[in-house]
């Protein structure tokens, strides 16, 4: 099974890479798969690739409903812009270093 998670593209770099935002986390992935992909686009990044380039609506749908699992996603992932903070209670211990948004764009580099 394959986890891709939304993210969304903040600046284009050279040889194909872009850097996105997930969850507030900032990576590096290659764009070589989603040629349309630009700084603002929306796109599915599974193994350091963006496979998909989606809408805003469907990935803040997509965020909303990893937002729904308290367990999943932690106190620590920010509201998107414009959108009310998630009230999930506290889900992650706070020994945990990580922070569930690092675990989730983690995912999205396997």
């Amino acid at each position: 099974m394959c986890l891709a998670i939304p993210a969304r593209v903040t600046e284009m770099g050279d040889g194909g890479l872009a850097t996105v935002d997930i969850l507030g986390v900032t990576r590096e992935i290659s764009v070589d798969l989603t040629p349309s992909a630009q700084v603002g686009s929306y796109v599915l990044v599974h193994a350091g690739f963006a496979i998909e380039v989606v809408d805003e609506q469907f990935a803040q749908e997509t965020i909303d409903l990893i937002r729904q699992f308290p367990e999943l996603a932690g106190e620590d992932i920010p509201p998107a812009s414009g959108a009310p903070a998630a009230s999930a209670p506290a889900a992650a211990p706070a020994s945990d270093a990580t922070g569930t948004a690092s675990v989730w764009a983690a995912l999205a580099e396997d």
